[in-house]
């Protein structure tokens, strides 16, 4: 059974940091690309980076770029979002999603992250 489980979300102040964590099952994690999607209330899915399969390419979306840092560890099946300088507007559910081959698009439960003061 293909799992992806988000972790590491939570309630911060604005400037804050968070590191959320998503480990996969179920299939070859090393042989795919990986990325992490946003979600806001009353708003559309919004990608925030993608990763290559051997973590040797990242890419972010401008508005998370310079604060935000997308890793992964094969050995361990885990992908990793390094969240920086939190702003209010980061607010949304965080999802991590298959971003390559036969089961792209494939995402987890999520993880809430709230930024508030």
């Amino acid at each position: 059974e293909v799992q992806l489980v988000e972790s590491g979300g939570g309630l911060v102040q604005p400037g804050e940091s968070l590191r959320l964590s998503c480990v996969a099952s179920g299939f070859t994690f090393s042989r795919v690309s990986m990325q992490w999607v946003r979600q806001a209330p009353g708003k559309g899915r919004e990608w925030v980076s993608t990763i290559a399969s051997g973590g040797d390419k990242t890419y972010y979306a401008d508005a998370v770029k310079g604060r935000f840092s997308i890793s992964r560890d094969n050995a361990k099946n885990t992908l990793y979002l390094q969240l920086n300088s939190l702003m209010p507007e980061d607010t949304a559910m965080y999802y991590c999603s298959v971003g390559s081959g036969m089961l792209v698009g494939t995402r987890g439960q999520g993880t809430q992250v709230t930024v508030s003061s």
